[in-house]
């Protein structure tokens, strides 16, 4: 039994564009670009700056700890140095519920939030960021619940598995209602706005930033502190931003209809039907632990997370065994091709960093070869293709992105490319995903990567879950980035771990490096 629904891709474009009124004529004829932000706190001209990054954090407590608000204690020190938050993906597990946004965000980030004082008066739809916070959606924020939790009887097998279960897989009564949630908590959420004229007075208000794309946006701290779009961009410091909704441009390609297809097509389903059976194992043997003895809550912690993890790839099965293939968001992915021209014809502009949920290389155990994960990869370099024939030189040999942020992987991973015979090499990109959901281990392949027998990048660095036993660690973690102020922008990273040891928390930082 499926534990998460993931939408079509075509249901995600549609729900979305209908969110925030896409092209809608009032907002055309105000020449109102629907896909750009100025962030407007008097200081994006400053060409020194720091931000911080978040990933995969939107849990609530772990059997009597919770990684996600010491992760954001961690980050305290640093918040007034740090302008921005970027979060790469999944800010609610397990569906994307509404019913979540309390506990496993308002809660856990509070002194970002204005009134965070007093964070139980704060509605999911109604927040405002004093520090902004600006994400981009993860997989299991447009995950659903199945129909089957709905209209199958409490007397089925399956379900009584799940209900006799200890684990706490935050499902809620729902599931994200196709990204709803998210759109009502992150997005301008014009479809509220149901009389031209009250959408007219409130663009008029808050879409007053210019740019070369003309009107957009203005993003204020404290005041208005919503997004476009789902994908979107802004510059700050000389640097381009790109924020990318991965969600709609990771389905793998159909198996082949030959007979090499239909043998893979076989394994798949089986190697399905063990999952699913290893999954209801896992739940039912959770039914005998104790959640208030210590050492059964670890062993609960560890079955939360092997269920999890199987559920995702049984979820990457189905879209490879998936007959009703969706044409991919080509739409967003020409809009990027397009802005990172734009942004390498102008002059002001430094440097580029992309961010986005899926990461295109990693080494994380369970993602690293995942179809998703090559549908992703091969995607991207097809866009970064493109721009390097449009761009040419004028690169000065430099890589066409100077940094690329994901989540997905439940980890802290260094990955630089090396020459993959296309425009993505020697490209270098942090996955940030480990900042509160249970943590995953590096592959035991080790750190490079290979394609077609060519190395094609390499991990400098992975923080993850390791050790066994009463040995075993769980380091959550997140970014602080300083961005120097040169011509060619450098980047200090800076890791910031809180690691779960021996029923203890030990907070420190990794040697920083540079980018």
């Amino acid at each position: 039994m499926k534990l998460v629904s993931d939408p079509a891709i075509a249901d995600k474009i549609r729900k979305m564009n209908q969110r925030v009124r896409w092209q809608d004529p009032v907002i055309v004829e105000r020449g109102i670009d629907q896909t750009q932000l100025v962030l407007d706190d008097g200081r994006s001209d400053e060409p020194e700056f720091s931000f911080l990054v978040v990933g995969d954090s939107g849990s609530g407590g772990h059997r009597g700890h919770n990684p996600q608000r010491q992760v954001a204690e961690l980050m305290q020190p640093h918040q007034q140095e740090c302008r921005f938050m970027l979060h790469t993906g999944d800010v609610i597990y397990l569906v994307g519920s509404k019913e979540y946004y309390q506990e496993n965000f308002i809660k856990p980030y509070r002194e970002f939030l204005v009134g965070g004082e007093h964070p139980k008066r704060i509605a999911y739809d109604r927040m405002v960021f004093k520090q902004p916070i600006l994400p981009v959606p993860g997989n299991h924020d447009y995950y659903d619940l199945p129909l089957v939790f709905g209209l199958v009887s409490f007397a089925t097998i399956p379900l009584r598995r799940l209900l006799g279960s200890k684990l706490d897989l935050d499902v809620g009564a729902h599931g994200s209602w196709q990204g709803d949630a998210y759109a009502k908590a992150f997005l301008d959420y014009l479809k509220a706005f149901m009389l031209p004229g009250d959408l007219a007075r409130h663009l008029d208000e808050h879409y007053t930033a210019k740019t070369d794309t003309g009107r957009c946006l203005r993003y204020e701290p404290g005041r208005f502190t919503r997004l476009p779009n789902r994908y979107y961009t802004f510059r700050y410091g000389g640097i381009d931003f790109f924020a990318l909704d991965s969600n709609t441009f990771n389905d793998p390609p159909p198996l082949p209809a030959t007979k090499e297809g239909d043998a893979e097509r076989k394994q798949l389903e089986v190697r399905r039907d063990e999952l699913e059976q290893q999954k209801m194992q896992y739940m039912e043997q959770s039914a005998n632990l104790n959640p208030d003895n210590p050492h059964e809550a670890e062993q609960l912690d560890d079955m939360h997370q092997r269920v999890s993890q199987i559920e995702e790839i049984i979820v990457d099965i189905d879209k490879q065994l998936a007959t009703d293939k969706t044409v991919t968001d080509i739409d967003q992915l020409e809009w990027l091709k397009q802005r990172l021209i734009e942004s390498w014809h102008t002059a002001d502009v430094r440097g580029r960093v992309i961010y986005f949920h899926h990461p295109p290389y990693v080494t994380e155990a369970t993602k690293w070869q995942q179809a998703q994960t090559l549908a992703v990869r091969n995607r991207l370099r097809e866009v970064l293709n493109a721009v390097a024939k449009v761009v040419g030189s004028k690169t000065g040999g430099r890589p066409l992105v100077d940094l690329i942020l994901n989540g997905h992987a439940h980890c802290l991973e260094h990955v630089e490319t090396m020459d993959t015979g296309g425009a993505d090499s020697h490209i270098h990109s942090i996955v940030c995903g480990g900042s509160g959901y249970s943590l995953r281990r590096q592959r035991i392949e080790g750190a490079d990567l290979m394609e077609n027998q060519k190395l094609v990048a390499r991990s400098h660095l992975f923080i993850g879950r390791n050790g066994q036993g009463s040995q075993k660690r769980r380091p959550y973690s997140c970014l602080r980035i300083d961005v120097k102020a040169n011509r060619h922008p450098k980047f200090i990273v800076r890791p910031l771990i809180a690691e779960w040891y021996q029923r203890q928390w030990h907070n420190y930082e990794i040697e920083p490096f540079t980018i």
